[in-house]
């Protein structure tokens, strides 16, 4: 984790949470802060989000692991890398496709003599799902339905008078003016 936050060191802001510490939160979807293993942010003033990436080791791809972390990872708004050994890449990306979670890229590491190599072994080149916003539901609608006539517009009241007050009500007109004021065109009439 710490030669990960070496690397990506000279291109953004790299924090890391290794083992059980919590030092770099990130917003998901759950209402709790996530800790991924590292968190890349933009070296600017706004400190924005550019990437999640989470190490595991053979004994935690699993699909526990993969439900309990990897699915809220790959909610985040940035891309989502996974670290496996080059043993699991195949269960990794098998434990993706099978819960439908997005992963941006899979890379695979291996130890060679003390250095730890990377090697990237899947890249996604579709686009990530957009995310899910709740809308309110519209209002239903009501047909409007003619009443039926009453006794007092049968006998003396005029047709005119009944339909108006059954009637919905009309737009209010906007003076020329007021229309050209709010920026809508109006059409000038040639005089004779």
């Amino acid at each position: 984790i710490r030669q990960l936050q070496a690397k990506f060191r000279r291109k953004y802001e790299a924090g890391i949470n290794p083992g059980a510490e919590q030092n770099s939160p990130v917003s998901g979807a759950g209402p709790a802060p996530m800790f991924p293993d590292v968190v890349l942010l933009s070296p600017d003033r706004g400190h924005r989000l550019q990437g999640v990436i989470e190490v595991e080791t053979g004994e935690s791809v699993n699909h526990l692991e993969a439900l309990a972390e990897w699915a809220h990872f790959s909610k985040a708004r940035a891309p989502f890398h996974l670290y496996v050994p080059a043993g699991m890449v195949d269960v990794a990306r098998r434990l993706c496709e099978d819960n439908h979670i997005y992963v941006s890229e899979i890379w695979s590491y291996h130890a060679v003599g003390d250095q730890v190599r990377f090697t990237m072994v899947f890249r996604n080149k579709e686009a990530p799902p957009a995310p899910v916003r709740v809308k309110a539901a519209p209002h239903p609608v009501t047909p409007h339905v003619a009443e039926p006539r009453t006794a007092t517009a049968r006998s003396g009241g005029s047709r005119a008078a009944a339909s108006r007050a059954s009637a919905p009500p009309k737009r209010k007109s906007v003076p020329r003016a007021a229309k050209a004021k709010q920026g809508k065109p109006t059409v000038k009439r040639k005089s004779k």
